[in-house]
């Protein structure tokens, strides 16, 4: 047994006991479309259950980050009467801030509930939300999108 749990530290795998107990979030640049703009991906994961939400916006803020929260996520769980005790995210501005002033921050707050921090340049750390961000690559945006307007292409449109 305790092999077992030194061997998924090593591994960098998350512990969770129930659904709620944890979840991770994360923004995924999707890429640019001519007359939009650039497109961000809001990504929401319960690391237990694996039930995951995503969102489009067409910019990358703290007021989006808690948007997702509170249109799609918290009424999900609040409606099969689960709390969400904790949130993991990265340390990008749109999910860190000054608590007093921080539009995500704040509403973390309100909502009773903690929040967790990766290690700096270490997105491994919340590698469950970039390995669905790369199945959404694969899967549906790179089909979907022109190939100009997904970054990495060589006519990427900034």
């Amino acid at each position: 047994m305790e092999r077992k749990k030194e061997k998924q530290e090593a591994h960098g795998e998350i512990e969770t006991e129930h659904p709620g107990y944890l979840g991770s979030q994360d923004t995924y640049y999707v890429g640019t479309i001519k007359g939009v703009g650039r497109i961000y991906q809001q990504t929401f994961i319960d690391t237990y259950s694996r039930v995951a939400f995503a969102k489009l916006y067409t910019s990358k803020h703290a007021i989006t980050s808690a948007d997702i929260l509170n249109d799609k996520v918290l009424p999900f769980f609040d409606e099969h009467e689960i709390p969400m005790l904790r949130i993991l995210t990265d340390r990008g501005t749109e999910f860190n801030g000054r608590p007093e002033n921080h539009e995500y921050e704040l509403y973390l707050q309100i909502e009773g509930i903690d929040h967790s921090k990766t290690k700096v340049r270490h997105p491994q750390s919340n590698g469950i939300c970039e390995r669905l961000h790369r199945t959404m690559q694969d899967e549906f945006w790179r089909n979907r999108l022109p190939k100009k307007a997904l970054p990495g292409s060589s006519n990427f449109t900034k």
